[in-house]
């Protein structure tokens, strides 16, 4: 580990890193095509996670499967030095439109970059741990796993995220919004639609005004927060008033306060339409909170310094509009990094039919390799320099002791 401290070993160090990435490309690529190809929903990426599991372990990791009691979560560990690292793999697809958000992009890139460190482990004094986190879309696996020890003892945790082209590779003072997903249910009274509607409690009602209360609220929000809603059920035929409605929906802002407080209007919008239509209303939770991104700016500089090697624009960031991850709930306890991977020509918004089928072009697995090489040159950088080692290793042992005392 001392021979990294020096301007010359890191240079050596990030050339043979650099080699490991190469040596692995046409593994790690065909592994994340497959992942792009098997477009898995969120607790359902059996062949995902396990091509992602299986690749690592023929590079000399030890694999744990089924990490946190989740199927198709894991662990690959390697190494046994004080300071702990992790790398999160995303392998989930979205309903209809598979990888529009480039997950396999994501795997590819932490798989890659822990191949190339694995022989490098014990010369930089980690533990690395490449950890497979199911069901980031919808139902928050990170913060399942996380509730379940799976981050236990890490001292920083990295991943990376396609966005569309034009964003900048610098991370400094890049965010996410924290998310709330609930689902409203109105109960009124059936009756036949001709012969008897007076009779009648009409649930659709209520869901329609929901819409209309939501839909005017929108002018009184400040422009970061939002609000998205669908109804997912309101009747089955013409001739019965319906008497059960659903609607699920989501509060999104940059603070866990602002997300409160939104939250709170939006379910008085319910509550007003339930009121106004005689239907009763429950509203529970469907996923658990996301919560507002961190990036580390130690880890934001070395990443950007790496991303300057590679020619990209790494220019101060105006900041991402809108998005959530289940990284921010990581990034809440633990120093994290979670840059914007821009693909070279995707002129589309990403959650779309046009970005899913740019996130397996050349032009993204491309990409997808240089942030390998800069993930593990960030990690290198980080572990090979004192001041922040300490920071890092400081902060995983205050969480263990303060995890020890809470639940002694």
């Amino acid at each position: 580990m001392e021979q990294t401290n020096t301007t010359a070993g890191m240079a050596t160090l990030r050339a043979a890193l650099a080699d490991r990435v190469e040596d692995w490309k046409p593994r790690v690529q065909a592994m994340a095509h497959e992942i792009h190809t098997n477009r898995e929903l969120s607790f359902e990426e059996v062949r995902s996670a396990e091509a992602a599991a299986a690749l690592l372990a023929d590079g000399g990791f030890e694999v744990e499967r089924g990490t946190g009691g989740l199927p198709t979560a894991f662990t690959a560990s390697a190494g046994s030095g004080e300071l702990t690292v992790a790398l999160c793999v995303e392998y989930d697809a979205l309903p209809d439109i598979g990888h529009a958000c480039g997950h396999n992009l994501i795997a590819g890139a932490s798989v890659a970059a822990a191949l190339a460190l694995r022989p490098h482990v014990d010369e930089l004094g980690i533990t690395l741990k490449a950890i497979g986190t199911p069901a980031e879309e919808h139902g928050g696996g990170k913060v399942l796993l996380l509730e379940r020890g799976a981050f236990d003892g890490v001292g920083l945790a990295l991943m990376v995220h396609p966005v569309q082209d034009g964003v900048t590779y610098n991370p400094a003072g890049t965010s996410a919004q924290a998310v709330g997903r609930y689902k409203a249910t109105f109960t009124g009274k059936a009756a036949h639609a001709a012969a008897a509607p007076h009779l009648a409690v009409n649930a659709a009602d209520a869901a329609v005004l929901s819409q209309v209360a939501v839909g005017l609220l929108r002018q009184q929000i400040p422009g970061d927060h939002r609000i998205a809603l669908y109804v997912a059920e309101a009747g089955h035929v013409t001739n019965i008033i319906p008497e059960r409605a659903v609607v699920e929906f989501e509060c999104r802002a940059f603070t866990l306060a602002e997300y409160e407080a939104l939250l709170e209007r939006v379910r008085r919008c319910f509550e007003g339409a339930a009121l106004a239509t005689g239907t009763t209303l429950t509203i529970e939770s469907t996923e658990p909170v996301y919560e507002p991104l961190l990036q580390d700016t130690a880890l934001a500089a070395h990443w950007t310094e790496a991303m300057d090697v590679f020619g990209k624009d790494t220019s101060p960031s105006a900041g991402i509009t809108g998005g959530s991850t289940d990284m921010g709930n990581i990034s809440q306890v633990i120093p994290s990094l979670h840059p914007w991977l821009s693909i070279p020509g995707a002129d589309v918004a990403i959650h779309s039919h046009g970005f899913a089928a740019l996130a397996d072009s050349p032009e993204a697995y491309g990409v997808m390799f240089e942030a390998a090489t800069a993930l593990a040159w960030t990690i290198a950088a980080a572990a090979g320099t004192p001041t922040e080692r300490a920071r890092f290793v400081k902060a995983a042992y205050r969480r263990r002791t303060f995890t020890q005392e809470g639940t002694s």
